[in-house]
């Protein structure tokens, strides 16, 4: 990959005024701070502008939310369905993302080892038919892919890197399964079956499963949550502990869910992870490292591979990480007490962030407010005070505690730390919720909260480049009355550079992936965001718009290009009052 030069983007706007091409173009210049008028009444404004004839700065914030297909928690609603009913539901969960001015889903597609797209490396989820490597007759990630692009939408990919079975799948484990295919590779624990961390073929497998998606899909991001080494298991009196080693496989193997046989060990014991075997081999390669240390340290190089291929690959493409909430125990403010993914996890979250490893952390806030032990805004101010290199903090949102229990949340909680967060300026804004299911249902009329949060759409946050881009130059037609209706606007993206077209089709990440609208009513300005949908003629966006609202006429339009790395191309601004009488 050409190393590139961070870029100022250069380019040339035109404008179209009536249902005819009357173009007009002009090169960019992103200096100055108010409007800079050209010819034929074009002008040109810059992102920082502070003159009242430009469009204000366009809102930005990360507003996400997390779909389980594990389960069934958020989608599909249960296995089996037919496709058209799993393709309704998609569509009726970006349609409520969409409506509620959100603009990214965190999709689980690899659950367990498992896929909920066509792979070579690992079969069917169970979750879509009942019955795992049984295909659903389609393919739901590039379903879920091109619906969220016909939105604007961002999706990232939510891989569980390690989890290899869960304990509440039924069906008999598919014969072309990594506990088939690379059984020493697996081990049994808790009654889930895990990919162990220390095994260097669970690691490359997992890596290949990983850059296969993003190879073969136009996703936005790839997506780990905090399932690293797995959680403990402390075992009580009754306790199903599975025998360390591949017979406790071989037993989940042969049942329909795993079945380990019954230990009982001492009341209130953490059992260990069974992970003998690759730590005898790296002591035996003359490891120096404790064995805590060395579970950190395979999780740690993954990480680092995983951001690495990402970036190598896809550099506009975005890496995050979900850990838990709570950071080391050597470093934790005073009074918050709590579980140690460092020690139990051996995940070196803070590590992480300090080496640069990933473009944007999400901890799992998910406590309340007045929870003093782990107090939502004591935990938000440690993250951002361990992110040295001001890589993206969006907090995950415990939403689905929203809930009919007497232990539920107001909905009020979740707007109050929204609300927090927003005062936070150091990075860019943003949050992802827990799941989409609360917002499926409306649970305690919390889509009445999110919408009076998220009154206005935004732009998600700008992801940090370190790498050069050269320029390239593109043309905007602004045109009135498109396909003939009056009350019709559209937006064309032509580039004077003629490799555009085929950069489009090769996924770079200069392309434009929205369009970002601007339009005045009197003197007050609205916003809208739009996809960007590529044509044989360019990329061609229409809308329909009033002519006026009760804040006036519409007399003026602005619009900006948005490429796949959330940069905005200086706007170009026209009056257009009178101009489609």
């Amino acid at each position: 990959m050409v190393r590139q030069s961070l870029i100022q983007w250069f380019t040339r706007l035109c404008a179209v005024v009536t249902a005819f091409a009357l173009a007009s173009c002009t090169t960019l210049d992103t200096t100055p701070t108010t409007a800079n008028t050209v010819s034929n009444g074009l002008s040109q404004c810059p992102l920082n502008a502070t003159s009242a004839d430009c469009p204000p700065p366009s809102p930005r914030e990360f507003r996400a939310v997390w779909v389980a297909t594990v389960a069934n928690i958020d989608w599909p609603t249960k296995p089996g369905l037919a496709t058209a009913q799993q393709q309704a539901e998609v569509i009726a969960i970006l349609n409520r993302v969409q409506s509620l001015n959100m603009n990214a889903v965190l999709l689980q597609v690899r659950p367990s080892a498992d896929a909920i797209y066509p792979s070579s490396l690992e079969p069917w989820a169970e979750w879509l038919t009942g019955e795992q490597g049984r295909a659903p007759g389609y393919d739901p990630l590039a379903f879920w892919v091109s619906e969220a692009k016909k939105r604007g939408i961002e999706l990232h990919a939510w891989f569980n890197p390690y989890r290899a079975r869960h304990t509440k799948a039924v069906s008999p484990i598919a014969k072309e399964h990594i506990a088939n295919r690379l059984p020493q590779a697996v081990k049994s624990y808790g009654g889930f079956l895990w990919l162990d961390p220390g095994e260097k073929a669970a690691q490359d497998h997992s890596f290949n499963v990983i850059m296969d998606v993003l190879r073969r899909y136009d996703i936005d991001g790839v997506h780990f949550d905090d399932y690293f080494y797995p959680y403990p298991v402390v075992e009580t009196p009754g306790t199903q502990q599975p025998t360390a080693g591949q017979n406790a496989v071989a037993n989940a193997l042969g049942s329909s869910s795993p079945a380990p046989a019954l230990v009982q060990r001492t009341p209130e014991r953490e059992l260990d992870f069974p992970d003998e075997p690759s730590w005898r081999a790296y002591v035996a390669s003359g490891g120096k490292l404790t064995r805590a240390d060395w579970r950190r340290d395979n999780v740690n190089r993954f990480v680092e591979r995983v951001y690495n291929g990402v970036k190598a690959e896809k550099p506009w493409v975005r890496f995050g990480i979900s850990p838990f909430g709570i950071g080391r125990p050597d470093r934790r403010p005073a009074g918050i007490v709590g579980f140690s993914q460092y020690d139990k996890l051996y995940a070196d979250v803070e590590l992480w962030l300090q080496r640069g490893w990933l473009d944007y952390l999400a901890p799992q806030l998910y406590w309340s407010i007045d929870q003093a032990p782990q107090a939502f805004a004591t935990l938000l101010e440690y993250w951002h005070a361990q992110n040295t290199l001001k890589r993206d903090i969006f907090p995950g949102l415990y939403t689905s505690r929203i809930d009919d229990s007497a232990r539920s949340w107001l909905p009020k909680e979740i707007e109050n730390q929204i609300a927090l967060m927003r005062v936070k300026k150091d990075v860019a804004l943003g949050h992802i919720h827990f799941s989409m299911a609360p917002l499926t249902q409306n649970r305690r009329e919390i889509n009445t909260a999110l919408a009076s949060a998220y009154a206005n759409p935004a732009l998600s946050s700008i992801a940090q480049l370190r790498w050069a881009k050269p320029q390239f130059t593109t043309d905007i037609e602004i045109i009135l009355e498109a396909n003939g209706r009056p009350d019709f606007l559209g937006v064309r993206v032509r580039s004077s550079d003629s490799s555009l077209s085929t950069r489009t089709q090769s996924l770079s990440g200069e392309n434009a992936a929205l369009v970002a609208l601007h339009l005045r009513y009197g003197e007050k300005w609205q916003f809208a965001v739009l996809p960007a949908i590529v044509g044989s003629d360019g990329t061609l966006v229409t809308t329909s718009i009033a002519k006026k609202t009760s804040d006036g006429d519409l007399n003026r339009i602005g619009a900006s290009l948005v490429d796949r790395y959330a940069r905005e191309s200086a706007r170009f601004v026209r009056e257009v009052a009178g101009a489609a009488q």
